[in-house]
């Protein structure tokens, strides 16, 4: 009788043993320093409040692009990748070769990094531009500055401009000039007027654009809805509206699109580690919203938000135990 329980015994404590498993993930990022690494930091704290002996260890990359290929080929466990990225990546688009297939999504950890416009207002003014639209309506000589190549809000921008009609062959023959510049560079550009309007996606409010707002007498350009479903349906993106008064010379709401970021894993994760990392994010996702302000808009809706890319079963698992799918 001692020796069967001794037995059972000890084949609770391995099954315990079993269950209570540290989980240890390498999460690639992009540069160090930005968004994704506090979003890196967050989900270790996230994974600690649940088990203190698990962890999320941050790793640099060059960005979303090479992210899904490292989780599609079992290289990186998770990575962050924008919906547009994933998009393309599914569809088996440049710079992909053919589809991906091993990606599934753990959580949308935002959807609001609203692509702006910005144009100098005395160039606006001299050729009555409000929007996209009326930049091949006047056939205005302007130079525009995008993001750089490679980069998914340059890519994103350029397909804008050509779905309102402003393709970069169009822009040169009526005098313009289509010019790639990284975010820290279009600031200056559009200062010492170099560019007459930039381009990039970050949230509204973003320091890059205050500096802008504040040292430029610049205002925002809207865009057809016509141009923005468009884009929506190449890149599963989705609309945005980037209120009124949210810059000094903005008077009315502006529509646009934004791009956001997922979480993204390989099909090979196992349903328990998915679902105790799903679980944990939800249950501690104020770790996430505290990384930066930009995140307080975080909430578990969010997470399930997205229908770019199929969600890993064991996340499913946990968000229909939230109520949150069905």
């Amino acid at each position: 009788m001692k020796k069967q329980i001794v037995s059972v015994m000890a084949v609770v404590f391995m099954c315990t043993a079993a269950i209570a498993q540290p989980i240890n993930l390498t999460l690639t990022g992009a540069s160090p320093g930005g968004l994704w690494t506090l979003i890196g930091v967050g989900l270790d704290k996230v994974l600690k409040k649940t088990d203190p002996g698990s962890n999320v260890t941050y790793q640099t990359s060059a960005g979303g692009f090479a992210n899904i290929a490292l989780v599609d080929q079992g290289k990186a466990p998770l990575g962050l990748a924008h919906d547009a990225e994933l998009k393309l990546a599914l569809d088996g688009q440049p710079p992909y070769k053919e589809p991906v297939k091993n990606v599934r999504a753990i959580g949308y950890m935002y959807n609001w990094g609203a692509v702006h416009f910005f144009i100098r207002k005395e160039v606006a003014d001299k050729y009555k531009i409000q929007s996209l639209e009326d930049i091949a309506s006047v056939k205005a000589p302007l130079k525009i500055a995008v993001n750089r190549r490679g980069n998914i809000a340059g890519d994103v921008g350029i397909d804008m401009l050509g779905k309102a009609g402003v393709t970069p062959e169009a822009l040169k023959s009526w005098g313009g000039e289509l010019v790639f510049a990284g975010s820290k560079d279009q600031a200056n550009l559009l200062n010492d007027g170099r560019v007459d309007i930039i381009s990039n996606a970050i949230f509204v409010g973003h320091s890059s654009f205050k500096q802008i707002d504040s040292e430029s007498d610049v205002v925002l350009l809207t865009t057809s809805k016509t141009t923005v479903n468009a884009i929506n349906k190449q890149y599963g993106t989705a609309t945005f509206t980037i209120s009124k008064k949210s810059y000094r010379h903005q008077t009315e709401d502006v529509n646009t699109i934004a791009l956001g970021a997922i979480l993204i894993t390989n099909t090979s994760m196992s349903n328990d580690v998915a679902y105790k990392l799903t679980k944990s994010l939800l249950e501690n996702i104020s770790e996430i919203q505290s990384v930066h302000p930009s995140m307080k808009a975080l909430t578990p809706q969010v997470l399930v938000d997205q229908n770019v890319i199929e969600f890993h079963p064991g996340a499913v698992r946990a968000y229909k135990e939230a109520g949150l799918i069905k």
